[in-house]
This record gives structure tokens, sequence and C-alpha cells, in this order.
């Protein structure tokens, strides 16, 4: 067993007999390895006091991890198939090296199978991220990787593809909802959708509790469904209460914050309010923003009373401007 916990690819009967390299006489144990390769005609050297040479794979990772991260940091990562040797030998010549702890945390991703294969040059299954960006929007394909667990194998196709657009278009679609729902007024004596935000601090709680379980990104976006399925109910309310509105406008922020914040894939949500897109109004703000940065105060008070005009108030927090209706 490695010192991240995980199994090795090798049993301990192949690495004492030697199973990759066999024991010879340059091989004091079976579980050597090389740290300085002689070198062979045409290659890049260095003398050293063992004469001309390079530096073994292994070793080249230490020394610049060493060089940039110092001899201890937090996570190392990987392909699965780097465990051994690779990664255990920069365990082993890392810590004897400098003593230091050297990795604290080992990730270790999964692999890419194109129907059911794995994906590579040999197999003649190979393609380039930007083949695939022709065909889908990259935050389709982020939302699609982040869907499952970085440690298991990724099953990639276009089919694939299209069920995440689906899904993303699922949550941009609930978040717009909430938002065209927020555009109207509320209802004295409306609900206050109290299972909208147990359903909140449910999603928010699981979403917490799945990151920290070895960043099972797949669970935090089952959260964020439980949550988007809450949200359409709620806009289908006749009435709802100031109070509805509030816990509404929190679950449309707390999704809009995991997607985009945490997750890094951008939402589009197209919102009609009178005869202005929600689109259109952040573009206005980003423009207010601007000018307020450059102390164009009367630019910037024109676009807040216009907007308030068309019924839309602005206002100015320490880090962003918020709208509503």
């Amino acid at each position: 067993k490695s010192e991240y916990g995980e199994l090795s690819g090798q049993s301990i009967d192949d690495l004492q007999s030697g199973a990759r390299i066999d024991v010879s006489e340059i091989k004091r144990n079976p579980l050597d390895f090389a740290l300085w390769k002689a070198a062979k005609e045409g290659e890049p050297f260095w003398n050293s006091p063992w004469g001309k040479g390079r530096p073994g794979w292994h070793i080249e990772c230490s020394a610049m991890s060493n060089k940039y991260l110092g001899p201890t940091f937090d996570i190392h990562g990987g392909g699965q198939d780097l465990i051994f040797p690779h990664h255990e030998n920069e365990i082993a010549q890392s810590k004897c090296g400098t003593g230091g702890e050297f990795a604290k945390y080992w990730i270790h991703n999964g692999y890419i199978n194109v129907k059911g294969e794995k994906m590579s040059k040999s197999l003649g299954n190979f393609f380039l991220l930007r083949e695939v960006l022709e065909q889908f929007e990259g935050r389709v394909v982020r939302f699609f990787i982040l869907s499952s667990h970085y440690r298991k194998p990724i099953d990639f196709s276009d089919n694939e593809l299209i069920q995440s657009k689906a899904g993303l278009e699922r949550i941009e679609n609930a978040v717009a909802r909430g938002k065209e729902k927020l555009t109207s007024k509320p209802v004295e004596g409306g609900s206050d959708l109290v299972e909208l935000n147990t359903m909140l601090e449910v999603s928010k709680d699981k979403f917490v509790k799945c990151m920290d379980e070895d960043f099972n990104t797949a669970g935090g976006i089952g959260a964020i469904f439980e949550l988007v399925k809450e949200l359409n109910k709620a806009a289908e309310e006749d009435k709802v209460s100031k109070v509805g509105f509030e816990v509404i406008e929190a679950a449309v922020e707390y999704i809009r914050n995991v997607m985009e914040d945490v997750f890094g894939v951008l939402l589009k949500v197209e919102v009609q309010v009178g005869n202005m897109t929600t689109e259109l109004i952040e573009f206005l703000l980003e423009l207010r923003r601007e000018a307020r940065d450059n102390k164009d105060w009367t630019f910037s008070d024109k676009v807040r009373d216009r907007l308030l005009e068309m019924g839309i108030k602005i206002k100015d927090g320490k880090d962003k401007t918020t709208w509503s209706i």
C-alpha cells in the first residue's frame, strides 16, 4: 500500500522479483530505480561525478517541485497510471533527499474512455479538445467533466455531452424562471415558500459534505438538481409573499454562486423585464460601474435614473451592484 492510501499497481511479489527491470549486478536491490542515466550518443547531457548523463524521469519531477513549491506542498495530481512507479518513486527520493513531507494530498484522476476503451493514440480513438469545442461549448464540456467523480473513468461520447448540455439547460431554465418570478410583485399573505427554504439549507449542507468528501463534484451537482426541482415548483406559485421572494432570490443566487464561482460554469440566463432583458440590464450596470470608476457621475446617475423610471431599482454595494423590480 502506498503512502497516499491507494494500492500500488504491482504486487509485493512483483516488486521483490524486480518485475519492471530484472535484477542484475548494477542493482543492489530489486526495488532500486534510476536517479541518473548515462548519456547515450546524441542525447543532451550534464557532467557529474558519475560521468556524462541526465536525470531519470522521476528525479526531474522531484527537482522541479522542490524548486518551485519547496520540500513540502499541499496537492500533487496526475493520472492513475502514474501511481506506480512514478509517484511512489517521487515520494521515496524526495523524502530521502529533503527530509520534508513532500505532498500532503494525492489526487489521481481516472481515465477517459471512448466506447469502453481507454483513449490513446495507439488505439486510434484519440482527439483534441479543440475538436470537441467545434461542436460543444466549453462550459458544457466542463459541466460534463464535473458530473463524474475525478477518480472514476469518464465515458466520453457525443451522446454524453448532449445529456450534459440538457442538464445544464435544466439548471439555467430554473434560474430564469426564478428571476422571472422576481420581476412580479409580492402578495401580502402569499406563500413564504417554506419548502424551498428548507431545500436550500439541505442543498447547502449536502454540497459542502460532498465537496469535503474527496471533491465529490458529482454529488454536489446532485444537490443542486434537488434545489432546482424545488425552485421550479416555487416559480409556479401564484401568490408569493415578500419572504417568499427573498427565498427565491437566495436560491437563485446560491445556484449561480456554485455554478459560476465554485465550478466555473457560466450560466446563460435570459429573462424579459418590461422592454429589457436581464442581459441588457447587466450590460448597462457594467457601463455604469466603468463610469463610476472613471468618476463620470453624470453618466452614472443618468443610467440609474433611467432604470428607475422603467421600474428597475439598483443598489450599490461594496463589491457589486444589484438590481430588483
